[in-house]
């Protein structure tokens, strides 16, 4: 008997709640975010990709439904999604819309790190009552008017990896800063009203420190804001991350995103920040296996009704990337359910495999599902040409890249800390 996929079967959820133990308000607002991403991203999904388009139509959308402000704590109006149920629902909207998922997640870390994340974190009284006056301030931004937040991170050179201070640089002043700098691949560039930046507080003749790391919430329309060069890449076509300039920008104090100092804390303490790029690429490596699947059953929309399950080399590649896809997400949410202040070295070492691990495979999957289903599937109003060349940029992404991970965990394996060689 030949029985259809029920769209409830295609898009039943990534992660199972039963079999992952969820909460209840975890499973309703991912569950959220499956929907939207179904009824919303996936059908704009190719034209912002042909036309490598930011889709602010996808943002804009996301107000009413609450999910710009899906990490801003409950007390102050907000869904109020913790660290791993975030990743879960962003893995949701990546399986849909690679472009879209991937440019939330640098609206949602400004919220996500001045929140939950920051909350873990020591501060005086004073730092404290003076962060959360602030962060009120943006929240409110979010919540009333659907600003959005974009988080330009790399400069070209260590300092995204963590290696070195930020080359952008915040000059104190009266009231604030003076903020001087560049920003290449700014996600959302043109299109947030805020740029996140990352940059290094120095004062006259002071040393650079990555300890006086500010996070600072530049207006989009500063003087002295401006974008350069043109946004053609592989893939990841609709971030349009083009090169931010910052020259004499002033930025008020008020525009902190955390306190001083508190951004190297949570690096250093809170490693786990730097998993939030992963949860698009789990949700790409979802979508090409299901893409592959109803592919084989002959029930892929704009693709004849055609079955080729019957091969059985089809049945072994299918069964091949069931079993990376498994192996994947049951490495990834062990990962994302650590995430906490200062972890084992373990749990650590788990992260950096976790991340290598979905950016890997993500783009192995997707590679696979094109050899097996065939020659048709390499065109581009098929989704999985697509997929497949989102899933490539996965493994380039500072500050965790494949080679980083690999590095790190080859080396903090073998060494404890402060041991060295003879």
């Amino acid at each position: 008997m030949n029985r259809p996929l029920e769209a409830h079967d295609r898009d039943a959820p990534i992660f199972a709640p039963d079999a992952f133990r969820l909460r209840d308000a975890q499973v309703e607002l991912i569950d959220r975010a499956r929907r939207f991403g179904r009824r919303v991203l996936a059908p704009r999904a190719e034209k912002h990709d042909r036309e490598a388009s930011f889709p602010i139509e996808n943002f804009r959308d996301m107000h009413p439904e609450g999910l710009l402000a899906i990490c801003i704590p409950k007390q102050e109006g907000g869904l109020g999604a913790d660290f791993q149920t975030y990743c879960l629902a962003a893995a949701e909207l990546g399986r849909y819309c690679g472009a879209t998922a991937l440019s939330w997640n640098m609206h949602v870390c400004s919220t996500l790190w001045s929140g939950a994340l920051a909350d873990d974190l020591p501060m005086s009284p004073a730092e404290r009552a003076g962060h959360n006056e602030r962060r009120r301030m943006h929240y409110r931004r979010i919540l009333e008017r659907g600003a959005i937040y974009a988080q330009p991170f790399s400069e070209g050179g260590a300092a995204a990896a963590g290696v070195v201070a930020f080359g952008t640089e915040a000059r104190p002043v009266d009231g604030g800063f003076v903020v001087n700098g560049k920003k290449i691949f700014a996600s959302l560039s043109g299109a947030a009203d805020y740029y996140g930046v990352l940059c290094t507080e120095r004062a006259e003749g002071e040393a650079a420190s990555r300890r006086n790391t500010l996070y600072l919430a530049v207006p989009a329309d500063a003087a002295g804001v401006s974008l350069a060069g043109d946004w053609d890449p592989l893939g990841m076509r609709a971030t349009v991350s083009r090169t931010l300039l910052l020259k004499d920008v002033f930025v008020p104090e008020q525009e902190m995103l955390m306190p001083h100092g508190v951004y190297f804390q949570a690096a250093t303490r809170w490693p786990h920040m730097f998993l939030t790029l992963s949860p698009t690429y789990m949700g790409l490596a979802q979508a090409a296996y299901d893409f592959a699947v109803a592919y084989l059953r002959g029930e892929m929309p704009g693709t004849p009704p055609v079955k080729r399950r019957m091969y059985p080399t089809k049945q072994i590649a299918i069964a091949e990337m069931h079993i990376q896809l498994e192996q994947t997400k049951a490495l990834w949410f062990q990962a994302i359910s650590e995430a906490r202040p200062d972890p084992s070295k373990e749990q650590v070492l788990r992260a950096y495999a976790a991340q290598h691990t979905v950016m890997e495979n993500a783009n192995a999957i997707a590679a696979k599902a094109l050899r097996t289903c065939g020659g048709q599937a390499m065109f581009k109003n098929l989704s999985l040409e697509r997929i497949y060349r989102d899933s490539r940029c996965g493994s380039l992404m500072l500050p965790w890249t494949a080679e980083i991970c690999v590095d790190r965990i080859g080396r903090e394996a073998l060494y404890q800390p402060g041991e060295k060689d003879d």
